[in-house]
């Protein structure tokens, strides 16, 4: 089956219980979108987002947002060392840590990006320490229940595409300890079959330990499609899967989301119409999960789902 039948087989039977634009204050001019998820630290919750001028690509930073009301947010700190990418947030231990895109420039143009490492203790202090590969985005940590740290990882490009038929892969590592994330270890990650069709592409944004030892993945899915007039247009579908790290194997791939899920809105870019860029989700009191993404690349949103892993165990 092809993503594009997934896709209208979803959207055919979807659920979507809640669905709302987030709103962003002190930030006039700007955007904010491709956001972490929401997470609570000092009994306040925060996220981190991605702002940026709608006329603009790459001359972004990351800005720390204090929830102030029901999908309502106010600016906070400015994160210094990560231009243009989206953040992302995992608690390992009693630490947090934060990653996202830099950007690179060479006599003013764009030059190259590489996934930049922050952590801590102290949401106010988050400090440097590693480096992922040149040009992989969406690389991703999650706690094990041996206590060991899981690492997901996303190469893309012609090399992949020329060897596998997808645009990209996910690999999956392990390392015993923050200190052994290094750019090498993540680029060795061995690949999970089977995920991507041929021209797909995709990759994790939020991995969750469950309570049965597999870990439950939300990311997202895409392929090109056409407009009514020809152009390309590039969709991005919220995804989910489960993934055994014992046995390296991955199931239960489904699309959880598409942009038709969100209030109707704008684009950054006519290609970016059909675009949702997963954030991740957050669990409920009522048992279902609000699923946070970017919209269009100007925007972020909120769905409310049932439970994407059921029959697999609970988020510890």
């Amino acid at each position: 089956m092809t993503l594009q039948t997934q896709r209208m087989e979803f959207e055919a039977a979807k659920k979507i219980y809640e669905s709302a634009t987030l709103v962003f204050h002190g930030v006039d001019g700007f955007d904010v979108y491709n956001i972490s998820i929401p997470f609570i630290r000092d009994g306040k919750r925060y996220l981190f987002g991605r702002v940026e001028r709608r006329e603009e690509w790459a001359r972004s930073w990351v800005r720390l947002f204090e929830e102030t009301g029901q999908d309502e947010s106010d600016r906070g700190e400015r994160q210094h060392g990560l231009y243009a990418g989206g953040p992302y947030i995992t608690e390992i231990g009693d630490e947090l840590v934060m990653g996202g895109t830099h950007v690179q420039y060479q006599s003013g143009k764009y030059s190259t990006f590489f996934g930049y490492f922050f952590r801590g203790t102290d949401l106010h202090n988050l400090y440097y320490f590693t480096t992922g590969p040149n040009k992989m985005k969406d690389i991703r940590l999650v706690p094990l229940s041996d206590g060991r740290i899981g690492i997901f990882s996303r190469p893309r490009g012609a090399g992949m595409r020329a060897k596998y038929g997808s645009e990209s892969m996910i690999g999956f590592t392990v390392i015993d300890r923050l200190e052994e994330l290094t750019a090498d270890v993540i680029e060795n990650a061995p690949y999970i079959y089977g995920i991507f069709g041929e021209g797909e592409w995709g990759g994790v944004n939020q991995a969750y330990l469950l309570d049965c030892g597999k870990v439950g993945v939300i990311g997202h899915i895409c392929y090109l499609d056409k407009d009514e007039h020809g152009g390309e247009v590039k969709v991005y579908l919220n995804m989910s899967f489960i993934f055994d790290p014992a046995t390296r194997e991955s199931s239960d791939l489904q699309v959880i989301g598409s942009r038709s899920c969100y209030p109707p809105g704008p684009a950054k870019a006519p290609h970016l119409v059909d675009c949702v860029f997963t954030s991740g989700i957050v669990m409920r009191p009522d048992g279902k999960v609000d699923l946070y993404s970017g919209i269009g690349d100007c925007q972020a949103g909120r769905i409310t789902i049932d439970y994407p892993f059921a029959g697999h165990g609970n988020l510890v």
